[in-house]
C-alpha cells in the first residue's frame, strides 16, 4: 500500500469521525500519523530519488523572493510581466542556465525576485509532475502571492492553502509558542501555563508516542491544538507570509470591490489594466518588513542609491557585516550609526546593536 493510499485512507476516518471530547485522543493519533506521512512526501525516504535533469533549482537573486502561486489562467503570467515590465529594470528576464527567472522588480531600492511556481495545484502533493521541486523551492520564498479570480475566489482559495499546508507551508502564521525539549529520562512532562481546550497530559502522550518520544518536557504559553504540537515536533514547518490577490476586477461592479477590500490579507487588482499595483506594492513592502541600511564610507557622504537590505529577523550589525563581506566581522572594532535605532547621532555600536530601516552605518576597523 503506497503513502497516497494510506494518506487518503487517513483523511477519509478523520472525516468519517465526529468531533467532540471522547473522540480527541483518536483524531489526535490521526492527525500525527497523516503529518508523518506527509513527511515522507516531502522528504522520501532513500536517497538518489528523481531523476538527473529535471532540477527545479533558481540561483536567489536579490535581496527578497517572492513566489505567485495560483491555478492556471488566473492571470499569473499577465501579472508577471506587467509588474516586471512596468517596474523593473531593462534586464526583466535573466537567462540564467537553471530556469528562467521571470523578474527582478526595484522597489523602495530593494531587488525583489518574482517567481512563477507553475503546477503547484495540479496534484503536487501526490509528488506528480514537478510538484516537489516547485514545492521546494516554494518553502525558500519570503512571500507568497497568491494569485485568485476574483469570480470564484473562495474555492480556489481553500484547495491552494490546503496543498501548501500539506507541505509543511503555514501561510500568515506566527511559529506555536511551545517549547518541546527530548530528554533521556523522566517521562512526559505536560506543563500548560493557561487552560488548555483541546490537549491533555492524555493526548499530547499518544501523540508523542506515535513519534516513539516517551521522555521530554513540553510547556504551553497559549491554548494550543494538537496541530500546533505536531507542527513544533516535526520541526520541519516554515511560516510565510501571505498575500491573497483576487485577478480580474474589471468584472465586477463597485459595490462588491467593497467588500472584497474589508477581507484580511487581500488586494484586489487588474492584471491586464495594471490596476492598483501601487497598492499591491505598498502591501507587498508591508509583509516582506525588510530593513534598508545605507553605508557610509569615511569623510563622504552617506550612498543612498545602493542599500544594503537584512531581513527583519537578521537586522544586527553583524549581520550587515555578512551581507557586505564576510571577513569584516574579524576586523570589526565598532560601527558609528544614524538613524532611529539610536538615541544619539551618530552613535558607537557593538556587533549585537539592531539596526532599524534606513539607518546609515559606518564601520570602524581595528
Amino acid at each position: 500500500m503506497g503513502v497516497l493510499e494510506k494518506i487518503a485512507e487517513i483523511e477519509s476516518e478523520m472525516a468519517r469521525t465526529q468531533k467532540n471530547k471522547a473522540t480527541s485522543a483518536h483524531l489526535g493519533l490521526l492527525k500525527a500519523r497523516l503529518a508523518k506521512l506527509r513527511r515522507e512526501l516531502i522528504e522520501p525516504k532513500g536517497g538518489g530519488g528523481g531523476k538527473a535533469g529535471e532540477g527545479f533549482d533558481v540561483a536567489k537573486t536579490g535581496d527578497a523572493r517572492i513566489g505567485f502561486v495560483g491555478f492556471p489562467s488566473v492571470g499569473k503570467s499577465t501579472l508577471l510581466s506587467n509588474l516586471a515590465g512596468v517596474y523593473s529594470e531593462v534586464a526583466a528576464y535573466e537567462f540564467t542556465t537553471l530556469t528562467t527567472v521571470p523578474g527582478v522588480i526595484k522597489y523602495k531600492g530593494a531587488k525583489v525576485q518574482l517567481l512563477d511556481l507553475p503546477g503547484i495545484i495540479e496534484g503536487a502533493k501526490d509528488g506528480k509532475g514537478r510538484g516537489k521541486q516547485v514545492i521546494a523551492v516554494a518553502r525558500t520564498c519570503s512571500l507568497i502571492f497568491i494569485v485568485l479570480d476574483v469570480l470564484k475566489p473562495l474555492g480556489h482559495k481553500r484547495l491552494i492553502e490546503h496543498e501548501l499546508e500539506g507541505f509543511g507551508i503555514r501561510l500568515n502564521k506566527e511559529p506555536p509558542n511551545i517549547h518541546f525539549r527530548k530528554k533521556d529520562k523522566g517521562g512526559i512532562n505536560f506543563q500548560p501555563s493557561v487552560p488548555q481546550s483541546e490537549l491533555d497530559s492524555d493526548l499530547v502522550k499518544q501523540i508523542l508516542a506515535e513519534y516513539k518520544i516517551h521522555n521530554a518536557d513540553i510547556l504551553v504559553r497559549y491554548d494550543a491544538s494538537a496541530d500546533d504540537l505536531i507542527d513544533v515536533i516535526e520541526g520541519n514547518r516554515v511560516y510565510i507570509p501571505c498575500i491573497f490577490l483576487l485577478n480580474k476586477i474589471d468584472q465586477i461592479s463597485i459595490e462588491e470591490l467593497d467588500i472584497i477590500y474589508k477581507i484580511p490579507h487581500c488586494v484586489p487588482i487588474s492584471a491586464h489594466h495594471k490596476w492598483n499595483f501601487d497598492d499591491l506594492l505598498e502591501k507587498m513592502w508591508e509583509y516582506l518588513d525588510l530593513v534598508r541600511i545605507y553605508t557610509k564610507p569615511k569623510g563622504q557622504l552617506p550612498d543612498y542609491e545602493a542599500p544594503v537590505v537584512l531581513d527583519h529577523r537578521h537586522s544586527a550589525i553583524e549581520d550587515f557585516c555578512n551581507k557586505l563581506h564576510k571577513s569584516l566581522i574579524k576586523e570589526f572594532k565598532y560601527a558609528l550609526v544614524w538613524g532611529s535605532s539610536v538615541k544619539h547621532q551618530p552613535q558607537k555600536v557593538g556587533k549585537e546593536h539592531i539596526l532599524h530601516d534606513e539607518d546609515v552605518v559606518q564601520i570602524v576597523k581595528r
